[in-house]
């Protein structure tokens, strides 16, 4: 597969989340389910995953937390040799979730949105997601489970530099930015459209939904590629339509044809791609955006951000 083999994958266990964020690409909210996937479906799929040699999972939803199989799942992809991520709005964990997540080889990334619970609560439409969200990560730094935060702009006068200093003062060392993505909620009613892509998608990586369908990535939702419950994830990832996919997004955005980097610019978050946790305060090259400011910019790097008024994030 040369460069194009697959190193990543978000799996989309379900459609369900007890919030109603404003610009949620998945449209997911309380009225969604886990799809028609079984637990043995997502099991055979990690298999899978990791005969193609993905070794990056990343558990994603709606609210992964909610499905009663989350901690079942990471067990298993732990045992096939995968480095895993939750993303997660923790606001909800219940302990069987927080054993899983204790795990090494797990990690945490959540989404946050001003150290308000106003500001917060108006993105997430649900009142209290502040507060329950603030205290599981301090549950979660005081479990020593691996965290990086999300701060994600929606609101104008949104809080977001604020928010970033919250997190720095509960401990989290990684924090990142970005904005919203014009997809499903985000979207505001407009239909997608594939230059508002990264242009990366499907090169190294791949999703899975709820229902079994499999996309280029998680924003590209309009571009089905196969379903695992008919097909191996290796037949669609190999197959014509991904190969079309990929030539639809060449004409798109020519330049993404001779990066050998599998990392999407800029970042597609939720991702973790090759991240991995590091000590030194430097620039982790493969995870970005980072941020100036308040504002996004040189795609492709992230910080753990150095604030001289916060104990515990300097080296």
């Amino acid at each position: 597969m040369g460069y194009l083999r697959p190193t990543f994958a978000w799996l989309e266990i379900t459609g369900l989340c007890n919030e109603n964020c404003r610009h949620c690409y998945a449209g997911s909210s309380p009225q969604g389910d886990h799809g028609s996937m079984t637990v043995a479906d997502w099991r055979r799929v990690i298999g899978e995953l990791r005969g193609m040699g993905v070794r990056n999972v990343q558990f994603i939803g709606g609210e992964p937390t909610l499905h009663p199989a989350l901690p079942e799942l990471i067990r298993h992809a732990i045992a096939n040799g995968m480095r895993i991520e939750v993303f997660s709005n923790l606001s909800h964990v219940g302990e069987a979730v927080w054993a899983a997540l204790r795990i090494p080889g797990v990690r945490l990334a959540f989404s946050y949105y001003s150290d308000t619970p106003a500001d917060h609560d108006d993105v997430t439409m649900t009142r209290g997601s502040h507060a329950r969200t603030r205290a599981n990560v301090a549950k979660a730094r005081s479990l020593g489970i691996p965290l990086r935060g999300s701060v994600i702009g929606v609101l104008e006068g949104q809080r977001g530099t604020q928010a970033r200093g919250d997190l720095l003062q509960l401990g989290v060392r990684d924090v990142r930015t970005d904005r919203i993505r014009p997809f499903g909620r985000g979207a505001d009613g407009r239909d997608p459209r594939m230059d508002r892509l990264c242009g990366r998608c499907g090169r190294g990586k791949f999703a899975v939904s709820p229902d079994g369908e499999v996309w280029p990535c998680v924003f590209a939702r309009w571009m089905p590629l196969g379903n695992v419950r008919e097909r191996s994830l290796s037949d669609i990832y190999l197959g014509t339509p991904m190969r079309a996919a990929r030539a639809e997004l060449q004409a798109v955005f020519p330049d993404t044809g001779v990066s050998m980097s599998p990392t999407c610019l800029p970042d597609c978050n939720p991702s973790f791609e090759s991240c991995t946790p590091q000590t030194a305060c430097a620039p982790d090259a493969s995870c970005g955006p980072t941020e100036d400011d308040g504002v996004i910019g040189a795609p492709g790097r992230s910080v753990r951000y150095y604030d001289p008024g916060v104990s515990g994030t300097d080296c």
